[in-house]
């Protein structure tokens, strides 16, 4: 089975209530009501109950297919309102204000999933990145325990010409722009965790750098060395290895020739980047040369589930997202929620 195969299959098998923030754009109606039809998710979308249901008809649907949540005219919105007020008057947010801050899209589907209206959420077609973060910092939180909320894309390997086939994790490429070594140990693990819930098996976890164990001498090396010690001190069961350049992480011949000690092999299935400029530049690479189909970016060390989407993204991407967000919600490692967290360093 495909890994987007096997996604969908397990969404299907435990679909959640997922809320889709921008609702009012055509793509998110079209993958809203194909999940709700493929029953890989119980869909609500946040918006002008006017404008979505004019695109419901649009689209040959009925309001009574999706759950149409109007902030403006909502009955949760009081009571939403004022537990974001709870949330946030440390943070000088007074009633009014948080009433006013609920009639965002973004906001007022972030505290759904805090409230427990929802299971998780999805922005970023409409909205930036930083908007579609920042309520989900402010509102969800990070998980208990976690150091960081950080990033990583799915990067699906599935087409004739890909010589290695399979699904395979690239991260963060797009929240912690520059990681410290404590930083980089810990979305090395939770990436693990990330991959294994969503692919189903082991995570093989390389720590990529531009030195392959002891191969050049640089200080960014000797962060990627030391995060990589750290991560295993703290998961000694964890399939880790690096510092190592990229072609020792995926090809066999190469890391044998570079890295015969290796325990991967050559097999990594997850892949670490030392820092977002080049994280960020791999997926796209990846994406736009070896045609590799990215979906993300996927945020994780969040207390619920809550996931951006390219401003770019087709009916198609926003589909994906739905059923990996539904799989995150549904996963019984996932804790329960936390306070919000504003200091993190992030893009």
């Amino acid at each position: 089975m495909k890994p987007l195969d096997r996604i969908i299959a397990a969404a299907k098998a435990a679909p959640q209530r997922i809320v889709l923030a921008e609702g009012e754009d055509p793509r998110i109606v079209e993958a809203a009501l194909r999940a709700s039809r493929d029953g890989i998710a119980r869909v609500i979308l946040v918006g002008s109950a006017g404008i979505i249901g004019q695109r419901l008809r649009e689209a040959g649907a009925t309001t009574e297919e999706i759950r149409i949540e109007d902030p403006a005219a909502s009955p949760l919105a009081p009571r939403l309102a004022a537990a974001f007020h709870r949330l946030r008057q440390s943070k000088g947010v007074d009633a009014q204000a948080a009433a006013e801050a609920l009639r965002s899209p973004l906001t007022f589907a972030a505290m759904m999933v805090r409230e427990g209206e929802a299971d998780g959420t999805v922005g970023g077609a409409v909205a930036t990145t930083a908007d579609t973060v920042r309520a989900a910092l402010q509102c969800i939180g990070r998980a208990p325990g976690a150091a960081l909320v950080s990033s990583f894309f799915l990067m699906m390997l599935c087409q004739p010409y890909h010589v290695k086939k399979g699904a395979f994790l690239f991260a963060d490429c797009g929240l912690v722009i520059d990681p410290n070594a404590a930083e980089l140990a810990d979305i090395a693990r939770v990436s693990a965790r990330s991959y294994e819930a969503l692919a189903g098996v082991p995570a093989k976890v390389a720590m990529l750098s531009f030195s392959t164990v002891g191969s050049a001498s640089h200080e960014r090396v000797s962060k990627v060395v030391e995060a990589t010690r750290l991560a295993r001190a703290a998961d000694p069961q964890l399939s880790i290895d690096g510092e190592l350049q990229f072609d020792s992480a995926f090809v066999e011949a190469v890391s044998a020739a570079k890295a015969p000690n290796s325990p991967l092999h050559g097999a990594a299935t997850v892949f670490i980047f030392p820092n977002l400029d080049s994280s960020n530049i791999g997926y796209k690479i990846a994406q736009r040369i070896g045609g590799a189909t990215a979906i993300g970016p996927i945020l994780q060390g969040l207390a619920r589930p809550a996931n951006d989407l390219s401003r770019g993204c087709s009916a198609e991407d926003a589909y994906h997202m739905i059923a990996v967000t539904t799989l995150q919600a549904a996963d019984a490692r996932q804790p329960t929620v936390a306070a919000p967290c504003d200091g993190q360093r992030q893009a």
